[in-house]
């Protein structure tokens, strides 16, 4: 049997691998290639239809947040997050046998029709990254995370992935025993994954959309904008506009604020003037003591 170590150190091969195949091997199955695909098309909607006629192309940091968008999805689990999150699977599933279970699947959606186990997944797994979210600016030291995304001062697709490590390790625990508890295949994670994706690029990008009607289901340009606005408005202390792909949820449970639309918005924090400008002193500002 493998032991714990081993799982360590042959997850940084195996990582590295898959990460070679994925560059060397473009297929439609291929996350690093629709990755790109994807922040192309809608890099390209923000230079044909852009909402901030003044805001340059290559907009402030935006080779900053190119670098997050491969650093998270890529590079940071090459330096040891895969490794890591392997470890905690086979310490999960080893305390699993422990108490004489396989698995915890409480509900089995194989027989539902594709169409269905994906529409499920996409609103089961967003529903729990909405109060994540939520989580990451009302408690105090997942918001020291959570402050580097919000350190954005204009914004473009790629703001999207400008968060803090950490912020991955949070969300991916988190999730980890709803969505496991439903018996989901890793080709419907895919879909889902870029399908929010998509949306995500679009809710950051310099776009001049609310999809109409369809505003009160999903997340967009105009109302994400909000979420980033430097002053909050009387009465609102932790942050509205939660919602990663659906607006659903903030207008179910109150937290959706869109009083009217201003592409000009001061986007950032109280004290961001302070805040380290580069990806090391980012990635080192939550640890340091107040």
């Amino acid at each position: 049997m493998e032991s714990y170590f081993d799982l360590f150190i042959n997850s940084f091969a195996d990582y590295a691998s898959y990460l070679w195949n994925e560059i060397s091997q473009p297929g439609w199955d291929n996350y690093f290639y629709w990755l790109i695909g994807l922040s192309l098309l809608v890099f390209a909607l923000e230079i044909i239809l852009p909402w901030r006629k003044n805001q340059k192309v290559l907009r402030k940091d935006f080779w900053l947040d190119l670098f997050y968008l491969f650093f998270n999805f890529f590079i940071f689990s090459l330096v040891g997050y895969n490794a890591l999150s392997n470890i905690g699977v086979q310490l999960f599933n080893d305390f699993l046998n422990s108490v004489g279970l396989e698995n915890i699947i409480a509900f089995e959606v194989g027989s539902w029709p594709a169409w269905a186990q994906l529409l499920l997944m996409f609103v089961v797994a967003d529903f729990i990254q909405w109060n994540i979210h939520r989580l990451l600016h009302r408690v105090p030291w997942l918001w020291e995370f959570h402050k580097v995304h919000h350190s954005v001062k204009e914004m473009g697709f790629a703001a999207q992935f400008r968060f803090h490590f950490m912020e991955t390790i949070i969300y991916k625990s988190l999730q980890y025993i709803p969505l496991a508890m439903i018996g989901f295949s890793i080709e419907q994670f895919f879909v889902v994954h870029m399908i929010s994706v998509f949306i995500g690029h679009l809710n950051h990008a310099n776009l001049n959309w609310d999809y109409g009607i369809f505003r009160y289901v999903l997340n967009n340009p105009k109302m994400h904008l909000w979420h980033h606005a430097k002053q909050m408005p009387d009465g609102i202390t932790y942050g509205m506009n939660y919602g990663l792909s659906l607006s659903l949820w903030d207008y179910l449970f109150g937290t959706a604020y869109v009083p009217y639309h201003n592409p000009e918005l001061e986007l950032g924090f109280n004290g961001d003037e302070d805040f380290p400008q580069h990806l090391a002193g980012q990635m080192k500002q939550p640890f340091l003591k107040k």
